[in-house]
């Protein structure tokens, strides 16, 4: 359950190597979250993650997961969840692709949509099916502003992006008055290892600004979350930039 300050006892990241991931799980150990798991493929960076955390004085363990191996998601997760309740998940893994490489390889963009959308679909699901049974918790989504509208730039990655958000947005009206929140959070791009080197745009953010922005949301009970804010203005005015004249923006990196 959320403590007297709103933040969760237990976190469960799945994407566990993810910078935004760790990040919100420092912010929330922080304010008392005393429990984390870190689910993702068995690593050194995964156990040096969990190392850190452990560090910072809350329990932490890994848990093998793989997006791309949804017949294992109910079997995998539900060990989780019988190992006591979670009050959060953080839904944190996702592949950028190269969009380039994945036009002229059909399978790599067929990657990018299995792990983004089927997998986290699955999980998903898994999760927020665990969270009604136990009566309460929050689904966090890591969308992506790249879901607002296709870009020549990074088409494959924003549609299972897109996919993802409309899943998320219909699975939160789902749990509607079940105790269950969902909140979908659209970052823009941001500085990490992934984004290193690329042009940066206007309104970029930190891991730890999305982390603060999680954070805020998951106390005030928030659905949809962007960050920077000033990104909720910047694509409803995009939403109705005319085709032809969108298509002449600059490319700019949207992907987080």
């Amino acid at each position: 359950m959320k403590d007297a300050f709103g933040a969760p006892q237990s976190l469960l990241v799945l994407g566990g190597t993810s910078e935004i991931g760790l990040a919100t799980a420092r912010r929330l150990i922080a304010l008392r979250t005393r429990t984390v798991r870190l689910a993702g493929r068995p690593s050194a960076a995964l156990e040096s993650a969990a190392d850190e955390l452990r560090a910072l004085g809350a329990e932490v363990s890994t848990v093998e997961f793989d997006a791309l191996d949804p017949e294992a998601h109910a079997s995998v997760l539900g060990k989780v969840f019988a190992e006591g309740d979670v009050d959060a998940v953080l839904l944190a893994f996702g592949i950028a692709g190269d969009q380039a490489r994945d036009e002229e390889d059909p399978a790599a963009a067929a990657l990018v949509a299995r792990t983004n959308y089927a997998g986290a679909v699955s999980a998903g699901l898994v999760c927020a099916g665990a969270l009604q049974a136990q009566g309460h918790g929050a689904l966090v989504v890591l969308s992506s502003v790249a879901a607002g509208r296709a870009r020549r730039a990074d088409f494959i990655y924003g549609s299972s992006k897109a996919g993802l958000d409309v899943f998320a947005q219909g699975l939160g009206d789902a749990l509607y008055g079940t105790g269950v929140q969902v909140m979908v959070v659209r970052p823009g791009f941001v500085r990490t290892a992934r984004t290193a080197g690329q042009q940066e745009p206007p309104l970029a953010s930190t891991p730890e600004e999305v982390a603060e922005a999680i954070v805020t949301g998951l106390r005030r009970g928030t659905e949809t979350v962007w960050v920077p804010g000033t990104l909720r203005v910047v694509m409803a005015v995009l939403r109705h930039v005319p085709r032809p004249l969108f298509r002449r923006l600059p490319a700019g990196g949207w992907t987080r």
